[in-house]
């Protein structure tokens, strides 16, 4: 998710119990291939967090061939192209869901990703790509401050595409077996439409048809919208056969989310009379608080307290589900350092109830806050 999936963030999910796989937030093609230094702050990761995949966006095939081969210079363990973002600015410039309505452009997308896999995978080195020595030293410097000592392998990274149900309507089938003829290790479907956005519910009857489509094609099918429990992804599992389910904001200010994978794995709902789950927001006061504070000393310790700003949003998740959250939360959106952020937690921790109950200066559960440009 743009803006919120940084390396901070799935560190700190990492530490906590991490998932199968994790991915980026989305860059754009042009930003890898062009754009200045800082924009590739969203390639950042660490080895914690591994299976880790790079999350790409646009439309120009041509970039993506080129960013193809950044994405294995810089050791990722596979290239997700999102098809699925449905903010206004990205899908109508024809990226993200906007691709839905150029399906053989979203085909040569994925062609020429795919050609810049292999040509790397073959021995091609960056500058025979067509990048500048500038631009080979930038992914350098990103390889080097996670700690990677050599070059990467040359392998054949898993090429998967993240995308929706149709753009103003359900068009599962079709859109579904387009991308099939590429056959991508992987799709993401998210169970709503582009005209949808965030709203209504998520389609997992839709995601099933799409599920039963790929059934033996080699290709995975993996769900997503409204997970919210472990319980619910297996649920979901069961009733729809998909392959496995993405989880987005159902982990916002809850990275302790994963520590109970494997027991969702082993068991179906209902099992032994019991939803056999574990509800993920069932932490200390304590424990939550820590966290908190761990993310933003990470957080602060890699952009800096200029940036702390962007750190807001998290801490607002953090607070829910807990006497006088709504308070406290009120009080997250205006802190501006760690140092801060402990004073605000230490005077709740002596008198929660003398945290002034203030306006809401923005919701935590907004939906518009969770994701500037995601699907």
């Amino acid at each position: 998710m743009d803006g919120v999936t940084d390396v901070c963030f799935r560190s700190v999910i990492a530490q906590q119990g991490k998932p199968d796989v994790s991915f980026t937030e989305f860059t754009h093609v042009y930003d890898v291939c062009h754009g200045p230094e800082l924009h590739l702050e969203t390639l950042l990761y660490s080895e914690r967090e591994r299976p880790i995949v790079a999350q790409l966006y646009g439309k120009d095939p041509d970039l993506f061939y080129l960013a193809a081969q950044a994405v294995c210079e810089l050791g990722f363990d596979g290239l997700d192209i999102n098809m699925g973002c449905p903010s206004k600015s990205v899908a109508s410039s024809g990226s993200g869901a906007g691709l839905i309505r150029t399906p053989e452009l979203a085909r040569t997308i994925m062609q020429a990703a795919k050609r810049g896999i292999e040509d790397w995978a073959g021995g091609q080195t960056l500058e025979q790509a067509g990048f500048k020595s500038a631009r080979v030293a930038m992914f350098e410097r990103l390889n080097q401050q996670r700690g990677q000592t050599g070059p990467a392998p040359r392998r054949r990274l898993p090429l998967s595409v993240k995308t929706r149900l149709g753009y103003d309507s359900v068009t599962v089938e079709g859109w579904v077996e387009v991308l099939l003829r590429e056959q991508p290790a992987a799709i993401s479907l998210h169970g709503r439409t582009l005209r949808q956005m965030y709203r209504g519910t998520a389609d997992w009857s839709a995601i099933a048809r799409a599920a039963a489509l790929l059934r033996g094609t080699g290709t995975l099918l993996l769900g997503n919208g409204d997970i919210q429990s472990l319980d619910d992804i297996a649920r979901r599992v069961c009733e729809t056969g998909v392959d496995g389910v993405l989880v987005g904001r159902g982990v916002l200010g809850a990275p302790w989310f994963f520590r109970s994978k494997e027991q969702a794995r082993m068991r179906t709902p209902g099992a032994n009379g019991t939803d056999g789950g574990q509800d993920p927001g069932e932490v200390s006061l304590n424990e939550r608080f820590a966290l908190l504070v761990d993310h933003a000393q990470q957080f602060q310790t890699l952009v800096g307290e200029k940036q702390f700003y962007r750190m807001r949003k998290h801490l607002g998740w953090y607070c829910k589900g807990f006497p006088h959250a709504a308070s406290l939360r009120t009080q997250m959106v205006r802190v501006s350092s760690v140092e801060e952020l402990q004073a605000v937690l230490a005077e709740f921790h002596d008198r929660p109830e003398t945290i002034p109950n203030l306006p809401q200066v923005e919701s935590a559960d907004e939906p518009s806050l969770l994701v500037s440009r995601c699907s």
